[in-house]
């Protein structure tokens, strides 16, 4: 008896974070995603694969926990920053730019919204150590890797304070990065533009360029190319495909590959991917201060993604546009040949960690600086101001805080996976 009463003491705690989970999971995925069975089951197989997955796929859990801790060192409810709302290391990446500069940057801007912006630090923060760890780096390594993006992201505002650096025009290329960063910039500056296209479709018996068919890449109905083409009457459209695979989080929202003819690049080359992407609501929204200034101007899913892009990259890509479809709020943008991401092999060493992190850092800086009232009638002041406010004279103390806040809640995040692991086993893995 007595035994019985320790194990329920000891496993009580399991035992309710497991509950949350289910709720959590139910809530979101099932009433706000409106996932299906056989959805739900790939998210969560891919969510599966390790820890740093599992987070990338649960940022309602994250936003869940996080915003119940208060902090010194939030912004003020009143001038929140334009977030990215999911920064973690695989959201960063390069591409091409409309200059036709490869560049690299934040990524994904699906679930941007207002709020403080250490929300984007401490979820990048809790990143970094999951991905270090994945890795097999040790905990001193995942903290000083963190210890340079802090760094890098407090320096770079100052820079834009002290007006050194302009956010409106500053850009990330092969002349001011190192290490993998530069590395894949330079890589990407020999690849030839048709071998996306190479990749992806073919010339058919008709002479005419199609998509290629694969396990990712499938045809659409006859119904849907009729919608697609009616919501995009300025394109001149030579093929239609619903595209699979991508991400985790958007496991669930279409995705559709849209080839068009006529239209060309910053270098002038003709054919070109549009990515049509169904949007929902910004989980950060379901958790931060309602802001109605910002709702007002993006009712707009589609429209509220495609502002943050635009607010936080330099150089706005000519396709991004919205539309409705069916009742479903999709962007649009172009699907960039040059897309890629620093993946483990570009590592080399402790020394590209940290170096991948610092400039992250600077990235973080720039998109948070960006987005304000150098950019949207929503804000009536600089972000950089309000958050090195925020910050203080006490940048030590913020930066041993967000390293102990990140590397705490990576240790949450371990225990999570596992009870999530258990959970999908047992609905989904029966036998």
């Amino acid at each position: 008896m007595e035994h019985a009463l320790l194990e329920r003491v000891k496993n009580t705690r399991l035992h309710l974070r497991k509950s949350l989970l289910t709720t959590i999971f139910e809530e979101f995925d099932v009433q706000r995603m409106k996932l299906s069975e056989k959805q739900r089951k790939e998210k969560y197989d891919t969510m599966l694969e390790s820890p740093f997955r599992f987070f990338r796929g649960s940022a309602y859990l994250f936003y869940f926990d996080v915003t119940k801790s208060p902090s010194i060192f939030h912004t003020s409810d009143v001038k929140p920053a334009w977030i990215q709302g999911d920064m973690h290391m695989d959201n960063f990446g390069a591409f091409q730019n409309e200059t036709g500069d490869i560049v690299f940057d934040v990524n994904d801007f699906d679930e941007g919204y207002v709020g403080s912006y250490l929300y984007d630090i401490i979820r990048m923060s809790v990143s970094i150590a999951l991905y270090l760890e994945e890795q097999g780096l040790h905990q001193a390594a995942q903290e000083t890797a963190i210890h340079h993006f802090l760094h890098s992201y407090i320096h770079q505002l100052k820079r834009f304070q002290r007006k050194q650096d302009d956010p409106l025009t500053l850009t990330f290329t092969k002349h001011n990065t190192k290490g993998p960063i530069k590395r894949v910039l330079k890589k990407l500056e020999k690849r030839q533009r048709s071998h996306f296209l190479q990749d992806i479709t073919y010339i058919n018996d008709a002479d005419q360029r199609v998509f290629q068919w694969n396990d990712e890449v499938q045809p659409v109905s006859a119904e849907e190319y009729a919608a697609i083409t009616t919501v995009l009457p300025s394109y001149k459209i030579k093929d239609i495909a619903i595209k699979y695979g991508s991400g985790t989080a958007s496991i669930g929202l279409k995705r559709y590959y849209i080839l068009v003819e006529g239209q060309t690049d910053a270098l002038g080359v003709d054919d070109l991917v549009l990515e049509m992407k169904e949007v929902r609501t910004a989980i950060p929204a379901y958790f931060l201060p309602y802001n109605e200034v910002f709702w007002e101007n993006y009712k707009h899913q589609g429209a509220r993604v495609v502002s943050t892009q635009k607010a936080m990259h330099h150089l706005e890509d000519p396709h991004l546009d919205y539309v409705t479809m069916d009742g479903q709020e999709y962007y649009i943008r172009e699907r960039s040949p040059y897309k890629k991401k620093v993946k483990p092999k570009n590592y080399r060493d402790l020394e590209d960690y940290f170096t991948t992190a610092a400039t992250m850092g600077q990235i973080a800086a720039k998109i948070h600086a960006r987005a304000d009232v150098d950019y949207s009638q929503v804000f009536t002041y600089h972000s950089e101001e309000e958050i090195l406010n925020a910050i203080g004279q006490e940048r030590r103390v913020f930066v041993e805080s967000s390293i102990l806040q990140a590397m705490r809640y990576k240790e949450v995040v371990y225990t999570d996976f596992e009870l999530f692991k258990e959970w999908v086993n047992r609905k989904y893995h029966k036998s």
